[in-house]
């Protein structure tokens, strides 16, 4: 499926083998986290604060939280995973972690879709997690239950055009002999359930953890520098605060730092470059000689991340609770479809920042291991990301089904031809399957730990 991941202002600690931000951050001094926040199009850590979308698509190779099949059928500015770190992989457990919640997220979505059918007595053949080679099935009531090789997708299946299927062609059940009101549903439920659940996640983060809160400082901050990179050669250490990049200097808050001085590591590979350092209380001068990407572009070797400081407001009744979630949930949404916006009304300069599930995968593995808590923004980013771009008048989307059947009430309820609708369908999803290609094998060669072996 598709979607746009805006996050809310999490300090997640950035990609930065100080190659491209993961996200920007929120020019406030203090906000809640939904006051600032991936197209993987997937652009950034859903908590930083910038606009990060994501490209989850239907496709077994995006990020999907895929639907219908017909037949069987804070904010943050946008971001740009230049290359992603292996410090994002290094832990099991967080890769784990963030592989869930991509799996809970396709489960909802499909889930959606499947009840949808099922409480109005519609035929259903299969519901699947993840896609080709299946490794686990059963049947109940006439539906095969399987979860198959590749969890980064998943679908329910109708036995609508199923040559198999022993269900008489003209049986009142099957989706397409359904009214119109009845299919909308449907075909919308998967979306539904994403919004739902991205709303009960942050009230269950509001409830049992606390509304985020950030305090931001001047400088970007150094949250981690890998062994033998080009920062510890040079010293930099863990836990210092970028103040000056050469002739750029850092001395306020706001959601361009990051880029900033990612840019300023990209454009300088094997030249010298001065960083003003804030340690211990005291500034330094430290020059920082960037390694060369096989790209041509510069790296150092370090995440970066805003340099702000996090607590945590719990709410002190019920009804702060609602309020505290309905504001975060509003900012979320909000951003969100800012960064779909952005993405789209730039997409020339945003194409080169789309992403598949290699990425956003290393986003919310990285988001785990620096701070679990974040998994709860992240989830339900992901989750409004795939709501919203879903919802795209696009062959393979949901919305592109439900541009059809809005196509057929205003034919007075005559459908396209059965061949047309099939060939824009087919024409879609292999358009999916080779961006997911490209994304998947794009995404896999800038990892570090693949680029250090070439």
């Amino acid at each position: 499926m598709i979607a746009t991941l805006s996050s809310s202002p999490h300090p997640l600690p950035r990609f930065s083998t100080s190659r491209t931000p993961i996200s920007d951050f929120s020019p406030n001094s203090k906000t809640h986290l939904s006051s600032s926040p991936c197209s993987i199009i997937c652009r950034g850590s859903p908590f930083l604060s910038s606009p990060c979308s994501i490209i989850c698509r239907g496709s077994p190779f995006l990020f999907r939280s895929r639907g219908l099949r017909h037949n069987t059928r804070k904010k943050f500015q946008t971001c740009a995973i230049g290359g992603l770190d292996l410090a994002g992989f290094e832990s099991a457990q967080s890769v784990i972690e963030a592989a869930a919640v991509l799996t809970a997220i396709i489960v909802v979505h499909e889930s959606g879709h499947f009840f949808a059918a099922y409480l109005q007595g519609i035929h259903v053949s299969k519901f699947a997690v993840g896609f080709g080679p299946i490794l686990a099935r059963f049947n109940s009531k006439n539906v095969e239950y399987s979860i198959r090789a590749f969890p980064l997708g998943g679908f329910v299946a109708f036995p609508d055009n199923d040559p198999d299927s022993e269900i008489p062609n003209d049986d009142v059940n099957l989706l397409k002999n359904r009214p119109i009101f009845d299919r909308v549903v449907v075909i919308s439920a998967g979306v539904i359930a994403n919004i739902v659940f991205a709303y009960v996640i942050i009230f269950a983060q509001v409830l049992f953890v606390g509304l985020p809160v950030q305090e931001s400082f001047p400088g970007v901050l150094v949250p981690e520098v890998r062994p033998f990179s080009a920062a510890s050669r040079d010293g930099l250490l863990p836990g210092d605060v970028i103040l000056g990049v050469d002739d750029i200097e850092l001395s306020r808050t706001g959601p361009s730092l990051v880029s900033e001085v990612v840019d300023a590591i990209r454009n300088s590979p094997k030249r010298k470059v001065v960083f003003k350092i804030g340690r211990g209380g005291e500034n330094v001068k430290i020059n920082i000689t960037p390694d060369e990407n096989v790209d041509g572009t510069g790296r150092i070797g370090v995440q970066l991340s805003p340099n702000v400081k996090l607590t945590k407001v719990k709410p002190r009744d019920l009804f702060e609770v609602f309020r505290f979630s309905g504001r975060e949930f509003w900012g979320l949404s909000s951003n969100v479809l800012d960064s779909l916006k952005q993405t789209f009304m730039n997409f020339s300069q945003s194409a080169s920042k789309v992403s598949g599930p290699v990425a956003i995968i290393a986003v919310g593995a990285e988001v785990a291991k620096s701070n679990a808590d974040g998994l709860f923004q992240f989830a339900a980013i992901l989750n409004l990301n795939l709501a919203v771009i879903n919802l795209l008048p696009l062959p393979a989307l949901d919305g592109g089904s439900l541009a059809f059947i809005l196509i057929e009430a205003a034919r007075g309820g005559r459908k396209l031809p059965f061949e047309l609708e099939q060939r824009i369908m087919s024409s879609g999803i292999m358009l999916v399957i080779i961006l997911g290609v490209f994304l998947l094998v794009r995404d896999t060669l800038n990892l570090d730990i693949i680029k250090d072996l070439l």
